[in-house]
């Protein structure tokens, strides 16, 4: 981290701050002097950290609201980014619920946030060499049977509920079916929530999309609006859709009945994968 910094900035940081890990387990770190301060990641799969830093300078070249990348060490395990600041979209939200000041302006931040999405969809996938993703290069069958039976192993059976796991895995099939049904060349942020936004001067920055892929642009809204932890009101959820589609128009024509219809599918599915990330977090770990 040291010689990174030291390499970007031309002397050594005086402060280097842990920060709150994520889900996964990368390790992240505040470095700052008078030389300036950023973000450096420590991960624990190059392949992971490839797939980061690549998608990061695409989309930076496009346009799209995303920390650049300065260095990245000769092993690929360790990088600096540009430090955009702490303020989370989700932690405030979290403390305007508490404190009922400025919630107008976060459910503003939240519907803005849904209309950049299709932006970071559409033009995000143009141009994006798709095989350098993170594990998979797209939305397909097997990724969808992952998840189905992270839902089954780490949750569902868990519970001691019985039921018939081979009626099941024939649901589990026929919903396969239904959801690979769309072959949309759109890039899918996978893992996109309130908590991986942070607005720096009013605007909404993306960061943690290192698990995008090729895939349908419903997952992301069911992903967003659906936050499990969020708990949006429906009237909410509803004015979010309604921002996203306004951002969709310019690059999609789809009747509402489609979107509903495919929109619900997804919802159902990220619902089971949260199920079965709580699960393995809560009852496993």
């Amino acid at each position: 981290m040291e010689q990174l910094y030291k390499t970007y900035y031309g002397t050594a940081p005086e402060n280097i701050t842990p920060l709150t890990g994520s889900a996964s387990n990368r390790r992240y770190f505040r470095l700052s002097s008078q030389a300036g301060t950023c973000i450096c990641a420590v991960g624990t799969d190059r392949n992971e950290n490839e797939a980061f830093i690549t998608i990061s300078r695409h989309f930076k070249a496009k346009g799209i609201s995303v920390p650049e990348v300065f260095a990245v060490s000769g092993d690929g395990m360790t990088y600096i980014q540009e430090d955009l600041g702490d303020d989370i979209l989700f932690d405030r939200l979290q403390k305007a619920r508490k404190s009922g000041e400025g919630l107008a302006e976060v459910e503003r931040l939240l519907c803005l946030t849904m209309k950049l999405l299709p932006e970071i969809q559409f033009e995000g996938a143009k141009g994006l060499d798709f095989s350098i993703c993170y594990p998979q290069p797209s939305f397909d069958r097997r990724m969808v049977m992952f998840d189905l039976n992270y839902f089954k192993y780490c949750f569902l059976k868990a519970t001691g509920l019985e039921f018939n796991e081979v009626r099941l895995q024939d649901d589990f099939e026929r919903f396969a079916d239904d959801l690979l049904e769309d072959d949309m060349d759109t890039f899918m942020y996978r893992d996109f929530n309130a908590r991986n936004v942070i607005i720096r001067e009013g605007l909404p920055c993306f960061i943690d999309f290192q698990g995008g892929r090729r895939g349908p642009i419903y997952y992301d809204v069911a992903s967003f609006v659906w936050q499990a932890r969020a708990a949006y009101p429906d009237e909410l959820k509803a004015r979010m859709v309604e921002s996203y589609l306004e951002g969709l128009a310019p690059y999609m024509t789809l009747s509402r009945e489609a979107f509903d219809r495919r929109l619900k599918l997804f919802i159902l599915f990220r619902l089971l994968q949260v199920l079965g990330a709580y699960g393995f977090r809560g009852w496993t770990e």
